[in-house]
């Protein structure tokens, strides 16, 4: 048998001969395993004699040491050759085609805006905005919209808590506020869009609490109704490439506007579509009128002296129409199956003015 320091010699040569890790567990497993050579003289220590075996056990527990050291310290050896082994022999393919890439599309609520947009920016209406938050006089009382109008209550408009004055603010229920706003800030003649966001409480189909709309106006001294008439109807039909599409006139009442009219064009049913153009039919497609004299004084406004008319479309029903959209809602569900189907590409777009 040999001695200790032959096993120690013996054992620390194996050691320094491994060249692999699998090596390198096999000399571990030989000297310190459950039947390995010093387990076997560890375990042997309970039969001698105790003054042997304290002798013994020192030198049993110091040879166990040093080879466990041997064996870290070859461990750590071995990994780094073997790390350095695979950075130099395992290479990232560059070569390899990249993954494919989706490519988004323009929502048909936009592209329709970028349509509207171009169409009135060629009459040569410019555009103005202004906030979503408005307070009671913007929204209603400017534009002669009485206390008992239904449109004031809450199951029509959402208010905010009142202030510590009692007012409440409003989020806007049509872009007319901006109409207010430019004419107390600007001097006439003006041929302004306002488009933005509206909130009205109703969802259904054809109706949600967020929705997009265009009001525009027209202001000078010499407007008057025949202007609105030919700037509706050349609109709508260029915005539909229709250049003979039947649009007519109907006398209403909206409190901003005396006189007032809904426009109508016409169109066909064909079982469950609505079919744009001449048919049996016509489609309400918005309201309009010249801009009420009361609106003109709340202003700042003479109305002997200015006139001009104003109008005002929801965007989500010109893409309805226009696309073939049979509910509203799904502009804002997020479904992506469905703005793939009726997305526009960006060169559509950028054709209809998102540029302008």
């Amino acid at each position: 048998m040999d001695t200790v320091e032959q096993l120690k010699a013996r054992f620390l040569d194996h050691i320094e001969q491994s060249q692999t890790l699998e090596d390198l567990e096999k000399v571990r497993i030989q000297a310190l395993g459950k039947t390995g050579e010093i387990s076997v003289l560890m375990k042997g220590l309970g039969k001698m004699p105790p003054e042997e075996r304290k002798e013994k056990g020192q030198t049993y527990n110091s040879l166990r040491k040093d080879i466990q050291q041997a064996l870290d310290a070859r461990f750590k050896t071995l990994k780094e050759k073997l790390l350095e082994h695979r950075l130099q022999s395992e290479k990232l393919d560059l070569s390899l085609s990249p993954r494919p890439h989706t490519f988004g599309s323009v929502h048909p609520l936009t592209q329709a805006m970028f349509e509207a947009y171009q169409i009135f920016n060629q009459m040569g209406f410019e555009i103005a905005e202004g906030p979503d938050i408005e307070d009671d006089e913007h929204n209603f009382n400017a534009l002669n919209i009485p206390e008992t109008h239904p449109a004031r209550q809450d199951h029509d408009t959402f208010y905010f808590p009142p202030d510590e004055k009692g007012e409440r603010l409003v989020l806007r229920t049509h872009t007319s506020p901006v109409q207010i706003r430019t004419l107390r800030t600007r001097k006439p003649p003006l041929k302004v869009i306002c488009p933005g966001r509206v909130f009205r409480s109703d969802s259904d189909q054809t109706h949600t609490p967020n929705f997009h709309q265009i009001e525009g106006f027209v202001i000078d001294k010499h407007t008057h109704m025949g202007h609105l008439k030919g700037c509706l109807t050349e609109f709508w039909r260029r915005f539909f490439g229709m250049p003979n599409l039947p649009v007519r006139f109907r006398p209403s009442y909206f409190p901003f506007t005396e006189p007032s009219a809904e426009v109508d064009i016409g169109c066909k049913r064909e079982k469950d579509k609505t079919v744009i153009g001449a048919g049996e039919d016509w489609l309400e497609i918005l309201g309009c009128g010249m801009i009420h004299p009361q609106v003109l004084r709340n202003c700042g406004l003479d109305p002997d002296e200015y006139q001009g008319f104003a109008f005002g479309m929801g965007v989500e029903r010109l893409a309805m129409l226009k696309y073939g959209i049979p509910d509203l809602r799904a502009f804002y569900e997020g479904d992506l199956r469905w703005l793939r189907h009726f997305g526009f590409s960006i060169i559509h777009a950028l054709n209809a003015g998102a540029l302008s």
